[in-house]
């Protein structure tokens, strides 16, 4: 993807009059179905319990509004620390933000407004949910929330310290790990064990992000491993991570923690091999890690919902 063709398509306030449209923009929304793949994990390792369509519609709106608040509060302090306007080898609309305080089309105020109204819609519905279905919701609500923030709020700033592969794999298992509690209304290790492969697949999204970030990133002081390696040496890390969910999963079938059939999720990994070979040859030109990008997120997507899919037609088939 040229330059010119990556700020062609980027967001302004001419093109964006329309309030809702903005607003729901704003949030990155094609970024937004990962939470709901994670969520219909969540589900499927709770299949053996009573299942409740309106509390699997309410668990999925809060587990997309709390993704949607996260990429917003990442807009915001991604503004303060200078790294998206110095930012000129995103890849659009992968890597690089919004694009909406740095383009004007909503000013960093209303950008932080938003974030914290997403957070207290997710506030809100969680206490209901809570009430409904269990403390031990609360706890992982908690979790969640605290680490969305901290990945890129000071003074924690976890990715910049290095810590946001970690975040962001911790993250989205508990979207799982909540799903499942919903469901199940009580604490369970399976959807722990389950997720993981899900949330490690995940975490490379933003592994493979942050190479065209790499630089911008550099001069905001985001001393995350692929700013802290030369990029063919941090392009090994993205194999690393793939690998581990591999055994993971492969881990989890040998102990019959799941079934065979399980194994048809690996179907993601031929997307994420792709996605390996892109980044192993050109890390160090950002412009052509968009197959990566897309090859990456293709694989966290479909992972998660293959193996709810074969959770659902052993447990109910």
């Amino acid at each position: 993807m040229s330059k010119t063709a990556t700020v062609s398509l980027e967001p302004t306030a001419e093109t964006l009059t329309n309030p809702f449209k903005r607003y729901v923009l704003a949030t990155r929304p094609a970024f937004l179905t990962i939470a709901f793949a994670g969520c219909l994990l969540g589900f499927a390792t709770a299949l053996e319990s009573a299942f409740s369509w309106p509390l699997a519609l309410f668990t999925l709106f809060l587990a997309v509004a709390t993704q949607a608040g996260v990429n917003v509060f990442n807009d915001y302090y991604d503004h303060l620390n200078g790294t998206d306007a110095a930012n000129v080898d995103r890849l659009f609309p992968f890597t690089g933000g919004s694009r909406f305080i740095q383009n004007s089309v909503m000013s960093p105020r209303q950008m932080l407004i938003y974030a914290l109204i997403l957070f207290g819609a997710v506030i809100a519905g969680g206490l209901w949910l809570i009430a409904t279905r269990g403390i031990g919701l609360f706890w992982i609500g908690v979790a969640g929330l605290l680490i969305g923030w901290a990945y890129s709020a000071p003074p924690l700033k976890l990715n910049s310290r290095g810590f946001g592969e970690i975040c962001v794999a911790a993250g989205f298992l508990l979207i799982v790990v909540g799903a499942d509690f919903v469901q199940r209304g009580a604490v369970s290790l399976t959807p722990w064990l389950l997720g993981l492969p899900y949330a490690l697949l995940v975490t490379n999204i933003l592994y493979v992000n942050q190479f065209p970030d790499r630089t911008a990133d550099l001069l905001a002081g985001k001393r995350h491993w692929v700013a802290r390696l030369e990029p063919s040496v941090a392009a090994r890390g993205y194999w690393l991570i793939l690998a581990l969910a591999v055994a993971v999963l492969i881990g989890l079938v040998a102990t019959d923690s799941l079934p065979a059939l399980a194994l048809i999720s690996l179907l993601a990994v031929l997307p994420a091999l792709k996605a390996g070979q892109v980044l192993t040859a050109h890390a160090a030109e950002p412009a052509k890690l968009v197959p990566a990008v897309q090859m990456t997120i293709l694989a966290a997507h479909l992972q998660p919902v293959l193996l709810a899919a074969a959770l659902a037609w052993t447990l109910l088939g």
